[in-house]
């Protein structure tokens, strides 16, 4: 698509934005000079009464479509692009949309499996949840036991489409703000695109899904606490999803669970533990645990659901967070400075005393005031807005990590009033601390580093093998002079000729210049 194509898009969406009182939430001071005057333009078309409007950037996304939905909802992990206000509204952003019609979702079942519907279910009823990819139905299979619920999860027609035409114009904003910003460069707007790109993409193979959630259940098989729901792979393609029907209640409905007599406190707890869990011990987590997706089952197990945006975390970030975490816990700033160092997200040529100094002034507060009062997603925040300070260029993993704590930490507080943040996180960080960093850990790293030293070693062979086969190639090679083919000699003369010719041409262009300039100069 052509570049007047992407401005067009963009210029729908500005107005739209503008409509709505969205650029009213930008503090002029903060913009240069020229985007002032756009600013003007842009509260000038405001629509009457949006000034004071919650919820107008929500509202303007949801009015521009699903892509827009899905680039607020990634936004929302990075308070370093958009700020803190804005991302924290985005937060909220549902991701709601009108289900297609029923007639669609049966066709495109049909399509996807070649087979008639009644072959695959027993029954197909309508939509009972819609979201900007895909829509939810519940259905029913037949089994030895017999009919059995399903949830049945189906891609919206031509959603592909919409969604690469409308990223085609987030790159191409993001490509020319870096050319004209440094700002845009540190903050890698380019990546940040292609991130959302990649990460949508994923969403649009449902297969990646049932994959992720394959791999959940299983990291999670023993965890006391919490579980995924089953996947029907015999019913499951590119397009369609289908799962166990999770016969729960929403986390969210509270009066329920309390009559069920459910602890709501320690089902606060366990959804922050089993987060933390998932993110240290396994370096994969579900990274939407908004209560919609979050329910109890009748033994008191917290189910997930939803599992299209996934994080994951290596072996350095896991190291990372744990020892963040319990560096601000037992107040050792200086090693939570070393860590970000040691991981190389904070470039050398700054000075770890002075990072420590910058962390300190964010960690001593807390440990000032009320354990309920302590917002470990909220000093997360402010940590990755402190290394902006030092250069740390942005890392969208940890972003998305902390964006996922942000809605986790809600939902624990929503149970729980009083939720001790460290209190509860604690026993998490401490286990995998000892578990990886202790003798254990040690032990296993040595025996990691002596396996690959034997991996090595056991391709020397070959190495030196294919090292002398080299070295007599040369020897038969260089022997008695490096012989060219005539071919070869003909191709460097016609090349060296043309080189000649063109550095002729440029010569008698220069002198050509010269003696103009010294004509004009008389």
């Amino acid at each position: 698509m052509s570049s007047l194509a992407h401005l067009i898009r963009l210029a729908r969406a500005g107005f739209v934005f503008a409509r709505e009182g969205v650029f009213s939430m930008i503090d002029p001071a903060n913009v240069p000079a020229p985007a002032r005057v756009g600013l003007y333009l842009a509260h000038m078309i405001e629509r009457p009464g949006v000034d004071n409007k919650p919820g107008r950037l929500s509202s303007a996304l949801t009015t521009l479509g699903p892509t827009y939905v899905k680039l607020g909802q990634f936004l929302a992990t990075r308070p370093d692009i958009v700020g803190v206000p804005i991302a924290r509204e985005l937060e909220t952003l549902q991701d709601k949309m009108p289900p297609f019609p029923q007639t669609e979702a049966e066709a495109a079942v049909e399509k996807a499996f070649g087979l008639p519907l009644s072959q695959m279910f027993a029954s197909f009823g309508p939509s009972v949840a819609a979201a900007s990819i895909a829509q939810v139905h519940r259905a029913e299979i037949e089994t030895p036991e017999g009919r059995k619920a399903v949830a049945v999860k189906v891609l919206r027609p031509g959603i592909e489409r919409r969604f690469k035409t409308d990223q085609d114009a987030f790159v191409f904003a993001a490509r020319t703000a870096e050319n004209f910003s440094a700002e845009a460069r540190r903050l890698r707007m380019i990546e940040t695109a292609a991130t959302l790109r990649r990460s949508v993409a994923l969403e649009m193979d449902l297969r990646l899904e049932a994959a992720a959630l394959s791999e959940m259940a299983e990291n999670t098989k023993d965890d006391p606490d919490f579980r995924v729901p089953s996947v029907d792979w015999l019913r499951t393609a590119r397009d369609v999803l289908t799962l166990e029907w999770i016969q729960g209640t929403h986390l969210s409905d509270h009066d329920t669970l309390r009559a069920k007599g459910f602890d709501l406190p320690q089902l606060g707890r366990a959804v922050i533990q089993t987060f933390l869990r998932h993110a240290l011990r396994d370096g994969f987590f579900h990274a939407d645990m908004h209560p919609g997706n979050l329910f109890v089952d009748d033994s008191g197990r917290i189910v997930a659901v939803d599992f299209g945006l996934m994080g994951r975390l290596g072996p350095k970030e896991r190291r990372f967070l744990a020892e963040i975490l319990f560096g601000f816990i037992t107040r050792d700033y200086h090693r939570t400075a070393e860590v970000h160092f040691e991981a190389g997200y904070v470039p050398p040529q700054h000075s770890v005393e002075s990072f420590a100094q910058a962390i300190r002034a964010i960690g001593e507060p807390i440990h000032n005031r009320k354990a309920a009062e302590i917002s470990m997603a909220k000093l997360l925040m402010l940590l990755f807005e402190v290394t902006g300070l030092f250069d740390m260029r942005t890392r969208p993993e940890l972003l998305l990590l902390q964006k996922t704590m942000v809605v986790v930490e809600g939902v624990g507080r929503t149970l729980d009033p009083q939720l001790d943040m460290w209190t509860t996180a604690e026993p998490v960080v401490r286990e995998w601390m000892e578990r990886n960093l202790g003798p254990a850990g040690r032990i296993e790293d040595a025996a990691g580093g002596m396996s690959e030293i034997g991996k090595f070693m056991g391709h020397v062979p070959a190495l030196l093998s294919r090292g002398a086969a080299l070295v007599e190639q040369l020897d038969v090679i260089t022997r008695d002079g490096l012989v060219l083919a005539p071919e070869t000699i003909a191709s460097i003369g016609r090349a060296e000729a043309r080189r000649n010719r063109w550095m002729t041409i440029a010569l008698w262009a220069i002198a050509g210049l010269l003696a103009y300039i010294v004509y004009l100069l008389r």
